[in-house]
Formats: C-alpha cells, sequence, structure tokens
C-alpha cells in the first residue's frame, strides 16, 4: 500500500496543481480505506508518514506536503509534528509559518517534475 500511495503522490507532484485530499488519496489509489473508521484513517496517516520519512531520509522531498487535511488551513498537527521528529523546527513554530508549508509543497513539485529525478527515484 505504501508504494502505491507513494506512486500516486509522485504522479501528483508532476501532472497536478494544487493539493489533494485525503478522500482523494484514498479514492484514487484505489486503497479500500474508509475515513469514517478512526483507524482506517489512522492508517493511511502512519503510511503517509512513513513515506515522507523514508524520502527525506533518502533526500527527497517531503510527499505528505501535497495531502490537504479536510478542515484545517493546509496540514494538520500530525503532518507538523512529523516534519518536527525530523528535524525541521519546532512543529508549533512550523505551523504558524505560512511559508514553511508553501516552500515544501514547492520543492516537492519542482523535485519531481524533473524528468531525471522522475527516472531514477519515481
Amino acid at each position: 500500500m505504501n508504494a502505491r500511495v507513494r506512486s500516486h503522490l509522485i504522479r501528483f507532484a508532476r501532472n497536478q496543481v494544487g493539493t489533494t485530499s485525503y478522500l482523494n488519496l484514498v479514492q484514487e489509489a484505489e486503497l479500500g480505506l474508509n475515513l469514517e473508521i478512526s483507524h482506517e484513517k489512522s492508517r493511511l496517516n502512519e503510511i503517509l508518514s512513513e513515506i515522507s520519512e523514508k524520502e527525506y531520509q533518502n533526500g527527497r522531498p517531503i510527499l505528505s506536503c501535497l495531502v490537504k487535511v479536510a478542515g484545517s488551513k493546509g496540514q494538520g498537527d500530525t503532518f507538523f509534528k512529523l516534519c518536527e521528529r525530523l528535524g525541521l523546527g519546532e512543529w508549533r513554530t512550523l505551523k504558524q509559518d505560512p511559508e514553511f508549508l508553501k516552500n515544501l509543497r514547492h520543492e516537492c513539485r519542482e523535485f519531481w517534475q524533473i524528468d531525471a529525478n522522475y527516472e531514477k527515484f519515481g
């Protein structure tokens, strides 16, 4: 399932604008998760965190920055706490910085739109 989510987000970064929602991700990547069930939504959060940690450790952008949390201004606390674990700063400070998320998304799209990166790491 991680590979499917990762591939979907890479294609999204290359070909789409804006962000995707949890629901769109589940539907478009055909994950079969029901987000009304808390443990299934938690599983999706875990998958996104695992993918993002691995990408970051390998010098690539954090793919989960492209997944918007419904009802929030872009990302929930879980995302910013992940960024804190990765050493990007204190999560509350990151959450308050409007440029932080904007820059992450820009870097992610820029990286994956380079054909050589896509061919080598996609």
